[in-house]
Parts: C-alpha cells; sequence; structure tokens
C-alpha cells in the first residue's frame, strides 16, 4: 500500500476477527509476534488493509473484499461422544465433523461440552461475538439439566445456591437449582450458573456427592435449545435472530464489531435483558 492509502481501508485485526480467526485483541497479538503477513511482507500493528489485498498467517489464507464476511450463527445439538477440538489424538468424532463447510471463514465454537455431555452449542464466524459470549467479565448465564444418582439434602442445596461448593480451582455457587423430580435412584435437576469453568457442572455435583449420569445444555445466554432440534442436527439463525443476538451482546449488527462507548452494553445490563431476550429465541 501506498502512503496515501495509509487512512484508507480497513484495520488487519478488525477483518481477522471478521474472518473468524479470533478477537481483536488476539489479532493484535498475533500480528505484533509476527504471525500475520500481508501480500508477502510481515504485517504491522496499525497496518491497514484493502480489497485485493492477501492476508496469511500460520494456518490460513484469505484475500479481503474476496467474500462479504458476514456473521454467521450456527446451533448445534451436541450428541454424547463426540469432542469439541478439530484435532484429536484418539481420532474421535468431532462436532466440526457436521458443520456446513466455510469458505473464507471458520466456525469458532462459543464455549465447550465435555465429550459425555449433550446439549446446546452455539458457533459463529465472529470472533468478536465469539470473545463476549466466552469472557468472564460478560457472566453469560449457562443452564444445564442434570441427572444425579440420588436426591440433594437441605444442607447441599444450601451449599450450591448459598455458602459455595468448593472446588480445586475456587468455589461455586449456582445462581439457579430447580428440582426436577425423578424415579428410582436418578434425579433431575435444572441449573443455572454464570461461567463455563471445565466440567464445572460435573465437578460440583461429583463434590456434593453426587455423580452426575447425564448432562445437558439447555440454554446459553439467550438462546435456548430449540425443541425441534434433535441431537446431531444443527439449524442457523436467520439475520434477524442474529442481530438480536449482537445486539444484546453490544456489538454492531452489521459487523460484528464493539458498538461506540456510550451506547455499549454493560454486564449488568446484559444480565438484566437475558430472561426477556431468550424468550423470543425459545423455539
Amino acid at each position: 500500500m501506498n502512503e496515501q492509502d495509509v487512512t484508507q481501508g480497513e484495520k488487519l485485526q478488525k477483518v481477522l476477527a471478521q474472518a473468524g480467526f479470533g478477537s481483536r485483541r488476539a489479532m493484535e497479538e498475533w500480528i505484533a509476534a509476527g504471525r500475520v503477513s500481508v501480500n508477502g511482507e510481515p504485517a504491522t500493528l496499525g497496518m491497514r488493509v484493502l480489497p485485493g489485498d492477501l492476508i496469511k498467517t500460520e494456518r490460513r489464507t484469505i484475500r479481503v473484499g474476496e467474500r462479504e464476511h458476514a456473521v454467521r450463527v450456527l446451533l448445534y445439538h451436541k450428541p454424547e461422544g463426540e469432542i469439541v477440538s478439530r484435532d484429536d489424538p484418539e481420532k474421535r468424532a468431532s462436532v466440526f465433523d457436521k458443520l456446513p463447510k466455510l469458505r473464507g471463514q471458520k466456525w469458532i465454537a462459543i464455549g465447550r461440552l465435555d465429550f459425555n455431555t449433550s446439549g446446546l452449542l452455539i458457533f459463529t464466524t465472529s470472533g468478536e461475538l465469539a470473545n463476549r459470549l466466552m469472557h468472564p467479565r460478560f457472566e453469560v448465564e449457562r443452564e444445564y439439566a442434570v441427572r444425579v444418582q440420588g436426591t440433594m439434602t437441605e444442607e447441599q442445596i444450601n451449599r450450591a445456591l448459598v455458602e459455595g461448593v468448593a472446588l480445586e480451582d475456587g468455589p461455586v455457587t449456582f445462581e439457579k437449582l430447580e428440582d426436577q423430580g425423578g424415579e428410582g435412584f436418578n434425579h433431575w435437576y435444572r441449573v443455572m450458573l454464570k461461567e463455563g469453568r471445565n466440567r464445572i457442572v460435573r465437578r460440583t455435583f461429583d463434590a456434593l456427592g453426587l455423580p452426575v449420569s447425564r448432562l445437558i445444555r439447555v440454554r446459553f445466554g439467550i438462546i435456548n435449545l430449540p425443541s425441534r432440534l434433535k441431537r446431531g442436527m444443527t439449524a442457523e439463525l436467520g439475520e434477524g435472530e442474529i442481530a438480536q443476538v449482537l445486539d444484546w451482546a453490544g456489538l454492531n449488527a452489521q459487523e460484528g464489531e464493539p458498538e461506540p462507548a456510550p451506547v455499549a452494553r454493560t454486564a449488568r445490563n446484559t444480565r438484566k435483558n437475558a430472561s426477556q431476550a431468550a424468550r423470543r429465541f425459545k423455539r
């Protein structure tokens, strides 16, 4: 690019984030570490790119303006027995195997579910949206249906909701815990929390002496697991639904980028509107 192009074009980190490489901050780190080149030359922080420019990273190459990088959001009803990873030494089935193929973009999983957990997984092509929904400071709600071996006592319920359950990586307190009944030795509960530590629901019930025999994620943020979406199936959100998700997350509906500070959503506002917005996504 020549000198007169400096103030034109899009910021490199923004283009990479929109293409699904990661958040803008992560892309800035990639650029600083020398992991990105533009038209064969090492990229620099603050660089802008124009249509036709060729951007290369360690694994992927995109040409700016080759196609519209609209934000896409995909829901997947994960069955047990699949991993949320593209690389697995054991060659187990991956959730990515069943997703629609993309050109110039890639699907980013918003959070994870372990091998033996089923339920709602959300994928997006927007690194900014994925970062917003997974970042701890936004405290996005996760809701699960949990089947355990045994029935909770009043003391266990109090620990889970009030006192907190001690785990190796810190205490856990559920925001909500509802008794859903059961038969025989198995009992169902509905729990909600605002963090996504590894295997946090299973580990919490294990610490209470109640092994989990089945775990299903039924909601993530404002998006519920649609009743019509059977295990192993995908459903892509329409433009209007995506606009609602981006608005709720405090992102620009056109580009999946942060809105200006005066109208950006705070974590408090996000939590306040979550229940009302979630009803619009229940199908």
